[in-house]
């Protein structure tokens, strides 16, 4: 029996295009024959064999519109996804090829908005929102909330109600300028010129100048459309991109306005500012490859017909191997349709694999990723964004924290990002008197600490900033909940004036870590040998040592579940504030990679603040000498005014339930401490959403978080009295 005939929700329902066999629309046939097949002999296969009967099927269709909308969508492309047809799957053939279908042609076309795929089989499974949303409105012909997509992260910068939510207002201009650099792609004579003309205007484009097989040189003849991109995307000031971009737009008919500002646009390098050679190394395709992947990315991102995607991978890997493009082909396109592209520049790469761990698959000629992976890396990045707690939640807010982390500038010659075809002593002269634009800082206070939703008291927190500076080392102790991790980051950034996750060093200790891990030792390396490596505190002293003037922080969680006086080793006598001093240095256990053995010492500027769970009943006393080395905070759970006014205008919880929320909670914390303690009390944190919740659905939150988190814990601390645990519970969701 299968699940249709027992009526159960299918685990998968699938989303499928009906377009092939010359991009015609085969959705027709498919109704009439009860059939739906898969319009590739080598793709899909196993996932057509997935589908099994009682699942539900819709033939859909996915482009982008701007016009026409029922919301505003403020002049940015919107997804759409056109629903033409649903139905149950009665039989697979398992060939990979065709399933048996109960078809209901929709009567109508509807069409849904922002969740949609342009993928040609996409499985779809209940349990998100996106997700619940979508199947009941294809399946059930409920409508779209759309407002709350508008309002998810991953949208709310393009379509957002509120418009000082929105950054990125420049990609609107780009885009409109790829599109109509595209009207020139069969004929470049008036873009050239035109561009040669802007040139005569300014310095800034006398770059563009060829070399030809008799050795002559001139004006280039020809170009592509990411160098015409390129020619307001150098290292110039701000007032003359705009200049550049202003002139070009009047050339093409651009109507949007030119952006303010660049922040976060990654720009190519002065002396490396075109995408192919000199017209004596040049073949006679190669700018022809450069405006094909340049159409073939547009008719990929707007549309799902089946082979498009082939066509970009195929253009994207020709484009590639092109003397000079590597890496720069991933910002041209970025350039090109922002939303949708990822740039690849490489403070872009540092920041994909420092911050967020995500590793740069390699495979062409000059190193850059092929047109396969970089597709399946910005999908990945893609369902990430919608991450409510994910670090970024588009390609342009991944470009600006790259930008903004500041990592240090690597030699673009050896990297291969791009290749200058000019050499003339004038250019290069040009290019080493560009202007450099550094990143912005990002200013960090105690304003800010309180802003982000700290519930402690001004006083509080600027005391916490005293202890560590003076005292260099911090613990902040206290029952479970209580936000330690989270305020040892913020008091980080408050010590260091900023934001910047580039100078703070995160590691937890647990039993097995050791002082070889943590501090120096042999490691195995990836030949199956041991060689002797730095391990992360050691690193961080060096980055310090290394910048004098700024302030470093090592963030150690739980502290008390490793040995910290055998971790740290003779470090720990150098962690005093007194003795952070070359005079105090010490040779290490470990000789360093050249077999030195360098004193060490711990510069001033490094701190460390270490969280440590009070309530953890299986861990032994924190070392005396240990101890004296650091100055201990005692973190409480924080339900007052500050907490409730927080939780309501920044997490949508009830106002008229947060009071009963605080007394459940307080009630249960005073049965805690006299039971078994202060330190076994529950933390705000448990009752803190971690994202603004849906109207009307504080009640539910607050059952499941006692279930599932409080619950669990209550019998742990009465593990010897179950119905006390029993007891406690159902009292905190008493009548709910």
């Amino acid at each position: 029996m299968d699940r249709a005939e027992i009526g159960t929700e299918p685990d998968s329902n699938w989303f499928v295009g009906a377009t092939f066999d010359g991009n015609v629309d085969q959705t027709p046939r498919f109704v009439r024959e009860g059939i739906w097949e898969n319009g590739h002999d080598d793709k899909y296969l196993d996932l057509v064999r997935s589908m099994r009967p009682g699942d539900r099927i819709a033939i859909k269709s996915s482009y982008t519109r701007k016009h026409d909308l029922e919301f505003d969508n403020r002049g940015n492309a919107v997804s759409v996804m056109a629903i033409k047809a649903v139905g149950t799957i009665t039989e697979n053939l398992n060939d990979g090829k065709r399933v048996q279908v109960d078809w209901v042609k929709a009567s109508v076309k509807r069409e849904w908005y922002f969740y949609t795929s342009l993928k040609a089989v996409w499985r779809v499974v209940p349990g998100d929102w996106k997700a619940d949303g979508l199947l009941r409105f294809t399946f059930d012909g409920k409508p779209q909330e759309i407002d709350r997509f508008r309002r998810a992260p991953y949208w709310r910068e393009r379509y957002g109600p509120k418009l000082d939510e929105h950054r990125f207002l420049w990609a609107g201009f780009y885009e409109e300028v790829a599109d109509k650099l595209l009207e020139h792609r069969e004929d470049r004579r008036a873009l050239i010129e035109g561009i040669h003309e802007i040139g005569a205007t300014t310095e800034h484009l006398s770059y563009l100048r060829d070399k030809f097989d008799d050795g002559s040189a001139g004006p280039l003849q020809d170009i592509c459309p990411f160098t015409a991109l390129g020619t307001f995307n150098r290292s110039m000031t701000d007032e003359n991109r705009k200049a550049i971009a202003g002139e070009l737009a009047r050339l093409l008919g651009v109507e949007a306005a030119v952006p303010e500002s660049f922040e976060g646009i990654p720009v190519l390098n002065n002396q490396r500012s075109w995408f192919f050679a000199y017209a004596a190394k040049r073949g006679d395709g190669d700018i022809d490859a450069l405006w094909n992947v340049f159409a073939a990315a547009r008719r990929f991102v707007e549309s799902d017909e089946a082979d498009l995607r082939d066509e970009f991978i195929q253009t994207y890997d020709a484009a590639t191997k092109l003397w000079g493009v590597a890496w720069n082909l991933s910002t041209g396109l970025y350039w090109a349709r922002p939303w949708d592209f990822l740039t690849l520049d490489s403070q872009s790469r540092q920041y994909l694999t420092r911050r967020l761990g995500i590793r740069i698959p390699a495979g062409s000629a000059q190193g850059a990723c092929e047109g396969e992976a970089y597709l399946t890396l910005i999908d990945d990045l893609k369902a990430r964004f919608e991450e409510e707690s994910y670090p970024v939640h588009s390609f342009p807010e991944l470009s600006q924290e790259a930008w903004l982390q500041r990592y240090p500038e690597r030699d673009e010659a050896q990297e291969g990002d791009s290749e200058l075809a000019v050499d003339t002593d004038d250019e290069k002269a040009a290019a080493r008197e560009a202007v450099q634009v550094a990143a912005p800082i990002e200013p960090y206070s105690v304003d800010q600490v309180l802003k982000d939703g700290c519930f402690l008291d001004r006083s509080d927190v600027e005391r916490l900033l005293e202890r560590l500076r003076t005292r260099k080392n911090l613990i902040l102790q206290g029952p479970p909940g209580t936000g330690k991790t989270w305020i040892a980051k913020r008091l980080a950034y408050a010590l260091m004036r900023e934001k910047n996750d580039n100078r703070i060093r995160a590691v937890q200790f647990h039993p097995n870590l050791s002082y070889e891990d943590f501090v120096r030792g042999w490691r195995p390396t990836g030949e199956g040998r041991l060689a002797i490596s730095d391990g992360v505190f050691l690193e961080a002293i060096c980055d310090a040592s290394a910048s004098p003037s700024s302030a470093f922080v090592v963030v150690i969680e739980e502290i008390n579940r490793g040995n910290p006086a055998q971790i740290f080793g003779e470090l720990l006598t150098l962690l005093e504030a007194g003795k952070r001093t070359p005079n105090e240095a010490l040779e290490l256990s470990y000789p360093d990679a050249e077999g030195n053995r360098l004193p060490v010492h711990i510069p001033e500027n490094l701190y460390v603040i270490g969280t440590m769970n009070i309530a953890d009943r299986s861990l032994a006393l924190v070392d005396l000498a240990f101890r004296r080395r650091f100055a201990f905070v005692t973190l409480e759970p924080m339900l007052g005014v500050r907490w409730r006014d927080w939780v309501v205008e920044e997490r949508g919880v009830d106002p008229d339930l947060v009071e009963e929320i605080a007394r459940r909670i307080l009630e249960l914390n005073a049965r805690i401490a006299e039971s078994l303690g202060n330190q076994f009390r529950i933390g705000h944190s448990y009752v803190t959403p971690t994202r603004r919740l849906e109207a009307e659905s504080t009640r539910t939150w607050f059952i499941q978080v006692a279930e599932t988190e409080i619950g669990p814990l209550l019998e742990e601390y009465w593990f010897d009295a179950p119905s006390t645990a029993r007891d406690a519970l159902e009292r905190l969701v008493s009548g709910w």
